[in-house]
C-alpha cells in the first residue's frame, strides 16, 4: 500500500466509523479494499450495503468480483445475473457472466451472453477476449481467432488480447506465431511475458 492509498483508506475508515450504517460509505471502503486485495473486509461491508440497497448493481456487481476472485463462481453468477436484470446496460457485468459460464462448462449460455454484451457495445475489446476463450474451449478455432482479432484490432496495444491470441496460436502448434506476441508482450506486460517464456521459451 503506497502512502496515498493508506491516507485514503484511513480517511474511509474514519468516515464509516462516524457512520457505520451508510451504504454509500460501506461500498467506498469496499472498491478501495478490493484494490488493495482485502477482499474479506470488502466482502463483508458489500454485504452490509446490499442488506440496506439490495437492488444496487454497482454493489452486486463489487461483490460478483470479490467472489469471483475467492473462485466462487455459482455466487458471482448469481449477483451478475442480478446486476443485469437491474441495469441492462452493465457491459463489464456480461463479460464477466460469460465467463463465469464457459468455466462452469455452460457454453451456449456463455455464447448468448457474451453476444448480448456486444449488442450493447460492439467496440468492447475486453468481451471480445472472453468470446474468443469460449469459442478455443469448444474447438471453434477459426471463430476464437476472429474473436481475439478483433479484440486486437480495437486495443492494438492490449496486452490481454495479445496474449489470448498468442493461446491461440499455441493450439494451433503455431510456434512461430506465439513467439511472435511473447516477444511483443515483452514491451506490453513484461511479467505476462515472462510467464509465456518461461513455460514455453527459454528464457535467460
Amino acid at each position: 500500500m503506497n502512502i496515498a492509498e493508506q491516507q485514503e483508506s484511513e480517511q474511509l475508515e474514519t468516515l464509516l466509523y462516524q457512520d457505520p450504517d451508510n451504504p454509500e460509505k460501506q461500498y467506498a471502503l469496499a472498491l478501495l479494499y478490493i484494490d488493495l486485495q482485502r477482499n474479506a473486509e470488502a466482502l463483508e461491508l458489500l454485504n452490509n450495503c446490499i442488506q440496506v440497497r439490495h437492488r444496487d448493481p454497482a454493489a452486486l456487481y463489487a461483490r460478483a468480483v470479490i467472489s469471483l476472485s475467492m473462485g466462487s463462481y455459482r455466487k458471482a453468477a448469481c449477483d451478475l445475473m442480478k446486476t443485469i436484470v437491474l441495469d441492462r446496460g452493465f457491459i463489464q457485468a456480461y463479460k464477466h457472466l460469460g465467463f463465469v459460464q464457459f468455466t462452469l462448462g455452460k457454453e451456449e449460455a456463455a455464447l448468448k451472453t457474451l453476444k448480448k454484451g456486444l449488442e450493447i457495445d460492439p467496440e468492447y475489446a475486453e468481451i471480445y477476449c472472453v468470446l474468443g476463450d469460449a469459442y478455443l474451449d469448444m474447438g471453434e478455432l477459426e471463430k476464437a481467432r476472429e474473436a481475439f482479432e478483433k479484440a486486437l484490432d480495437l486495443e492494438p496495444h492490449s496486452a490481454e488480447a495479445h496474449s489470448k491470441i498468442a493461446m491461440y496460436y499455441l493450439s494451433r502448434g503455431d510456434m512461430k506465431g506465439l513467439k511472435r506476441e511473447y516477444e511483443l508482450l515483452k514491451t506490453l506486460d513484461a511479467a505476462l511475458a515472462e510467464q509465456i517464456g518461461t513455460l514455453f521459451f527459454e528464457i535467460p
